[in-house]
């Protein structure tokens, strides 16, 4: 089978939160892909300027396949994604994040379906976190990554992770991922709900697997769960009915977002237990934690309702925060 002629992306804004070791496990993962880097239109690294310059100019002797651009300053995640659009010249666009490590096997899986049917638009993997000790335990039962499903066939998603994701090029032009929103993250789940109101199917491909880093140190940890639940209401909002009460819609979606949210951590206990029983060991560590990430997404939701403006100017001291962290 010929794979389509591709492009890979890489933003480095996540690089702000996370160790600079962490894009050179990334970097080797992909060097390690059963389709080679070198046979990629471009590997190209959005450079937001958390990179040192005396680290690009070693990525480039480690790494000869990457090209660099810089991305205008200040620039979000989102937007630094589809200005590397842009830069590329593949069919397929191929995004993937710094703080992402990726099997062997996951740009073959991921590419595939573009060649078996010429219809498939959108091809999303799936993506985890780590457990290999109390904390990224605690993670793996409240984030936003789910388990692995273990499945081997494509299957529709209403949803996709932008770290883990291709489209089409002309398709992702046509219906570009939306940057300037009233949210701090989470454009990728409106974006989502865009293509699937519009009659697009998002394809998820399983057999494409990454693995993202746990939130890096006490602040980070603390404003990145406090962020998602102030996004998931202001999320909910940009799909309310004008001609209804916003209070009356605010609570409905408090309601169903807490539901969600209890639901799912029961599903997220069941499943990684089921994956290996032996992680009970760490459960007594990591309870805490997990109690603390969900009251701050709880806080985060009830500020969201209460103050919908708290956090739409905070990016860049959220940014500083981690970088301290």
């Amino acid at each position: 089978m010929t794979l389509p002629c591709f492009s890979i992306i890489i933003e480095t804004e996540n690089l702000s939160s996370a160790e600079l070791e962490g894009l050179s496990r990334c970097l080797d993962t992909l060097a390690n892909q059963d389709v080679s880097p070198t046979t990629a239109n471009e590997v190209l690294i959005v450079e937001s300027g958390d990179v040192p310059v005396d680290v690009i100019e070693r990525l480039r002797r480690d790494y000869p396949w990457l090209t660099f651009r810089r991305a205008e300053p200040g620039i979000d995640y989102y937007a630094a994604k589809m200005q590397g659009v842009g830069f590329t010249t593949g069919d397929v666009i191929v995004f993937c994040d710094s703080d992402c490590t990726y099997r062997s096997d996951w740009l073959r899986n991921l590419l595939t379906p573009f060649a078996e049917n010429q219809d498939i638009q959108v091809v999303a993997g799936e993506t985890t976190t780590p457990i290999l000790n109390p904390y990224e335990l605690a993670i793996a039962l409240t984030y936003i990554f789910p388990r692995f499903s273990h499945l081997s066939f494509l299957q529709p998603s209403s949803n996709y992770f932008c770290n883990n994701v291709a489209f089409r090029r002309d398709f992702l032009l046509k219906y570009p991922i939306p940057t300037q929103l009233p949210i701090y993250r989470g454009n990728c789940v409106v974006h989502a709900r865009s293509l699937k109101t519009q009659g697009y199917t998002i394809w998820k491909q399983p057999q494409s697997q990454a693995t993202h880093a746990v939130p890096n140190g006490l602040s980070h940890f603390f404003w990145r769960f406090l962020l998602l639940g102030y996004d998931a209401i202001a999320v909910c909002r940009l799909s309310y009915d004008a001609h209804q009460s916003q209070l009356i819609q605010d609570l409905r979606a408090c309601l169903r977002l807490s539901w969600n949210k209890a639901t799912e951590f029961a599903s997220r206990v069941y499943t990684v237990f089921a994956e290996d029983w032996r992680r009970i060991v760490y459960l007594p560590l990591a309870l805490p934690i997990a109690l603390a990430a969900l009251v701050l997404y709880f806080t985060g939701l009830i500020l969201g309702w209460v103050k919908p403006n708290a956090f739409l100017n905070a990016g860049d001291k959220v940014e500083v925060s981690w970088e301290q962290s």
